[in-house]
């Protein structure tokens, strides 16, 4: 489902734009469809195919997602939720009224240090999917930032990603700096952001100030060179007036080296952004591990006494093992062990 076929079906139902607008604002909110105003009550305004056809609506629209577990940890609640076909993703219940949303079910990217990427792409999330798990957050707590920072690339979506940023932005009252558009870096988002009616934030995957180490760790990222990148985040920056985030996954005795730091000197300093240091979440039997926290708290330093503004950000839900990918990956394998004991037991 896209928000034009909930458009379409409500206008089938006689609703005109002012109500429209209204079913999907309350909608976006968590409340119920026939919520009405401070002055007056659904039945005064709403048409009468339209409230009779309420029950079936709220049932198609709750069909969209709902959460099939909550996993609370010291930095907020990670949820995973499953979609109307049985396919699953994660939600970030952020602090500060944040919330992350996924907007692809795998990932097509392939980073070596990434969960979600490890099982590939499996298919779309449509713009709808993305906003309800902005939904099933709002029925829990207030949401006044969005980050698109979950399962999947964005720009590997963009249409539905773009779609539910304009909705969030207008009638979902999220303001624009706080909607989050995380990449690895695409040509398409730096030529469709600036063209659109709500200009969300940017987040840009870097990782490393070596293109031919960024190519081994992100093998399916556009090959742009991570100065190329830098210039092109900082042109929109500048354009939209709200910095740049640059992502920066740390990862013991490959990117944390002085060399690095130097090079992220010389390409960051005097840019409209800041520098997020992701320490790696450290998952059993990978390859890469984290630096250690004495050594994490060096570079932050090192980097500000130089002039580059850095903040250490942890993966949300390491504490309860739900860092990214980890939970849709337990889930899934747990369906895959009850599916293969059904047809033992079959056969």
């Amino acid at each position: 489902m896209r928000i034009s076929d909930l458009h379409q079906r409500l206008a089938a139902l006689g609703a005109l734009p002012v109500h429209r607008g209204r079913v999907v604002r309350v909608w976006l909110n968590g409340q119920a469809l026939d919520t009405g105003t401070r002055r007056r009550h659904a039945q005064d305004f709403l048409p009468l195919a339209l409230r009779d056809a309420v029950p079936a609506l709220t049932a198609e629209l709750d069909g969209l997602a709902r959460i099939c577990s909550e996993h609370t940890g010291n930095d907020g609640s990670r949820l995973l939720v499953e979609l109307a076909d049985g396919q699953m993703v994660e939600s970030v219940l952020l602090p500060r009224d944040g919330l992350c949303v996924s907007t692809q079910i795998g990932c097509a990217v392939g980073c070596r240090f990434c969960m979600t990427g490890k099982s590939g792409l499996i298919r779309q999330v449509s713009s709808m999917e993305i906003l309800a798990q902005v939904v099933l957050a709002r029925r829990q707590r207030a949401v006044k930032k969005v980050v698109f920072m979950g399962m999947g690339e964005p720009a590997h979506n963009l249409d539905n990603v773009l779609e539910a940023i304009d909705l969030l932005g207008t009638e979902g009252n999220i303001g624009h700096k706080n909607l989050v558009f995380s990449t690895v870096g695409d040509r398409r988002v730096f030529e469709a952001l600036p063209q659109q009616r709500v200009k969300p934030a940017l987040a840009l995957s870097l990782h490393t100030t070596k293109a031919e180490l960024r190519e081994r760790l992100l093998p399916r990222a556009p090959k742009i060179a991570p100065e190329e990148l830098v210039e092109l985040g900082e042109e929109y920056a500048r354009g939209i007036g709200y910095p740049i985030q640059y992502q920066w996954t740390l990862l013991k005795g490959i990117n944390d080296g002085d060399d690095e730091l130097d090079a992220v000197i010389s390409l960051l300093k005097g840019k409209y952004g800041v520098l997020n240091v992701i320490p790696f979440n450290s998952l059993e039997g990978d390859d890469y591990q984290r630096p250690a926290l004495e050594r994490i708290r060096e570079i932050v330093r090192y980097l500000h006494r130089r002039g580059v503004l850095a903040k250490v950000r942890n993966s949300a839900g390491q504490d309860v093992d739900a860092g990214c990918g980890q939970l849709r990956a337990r889930a899934v394998g747990a369906a895959r062990v009850v599916e293969l004991r059904r047809t033992r037991t079959a056969q």
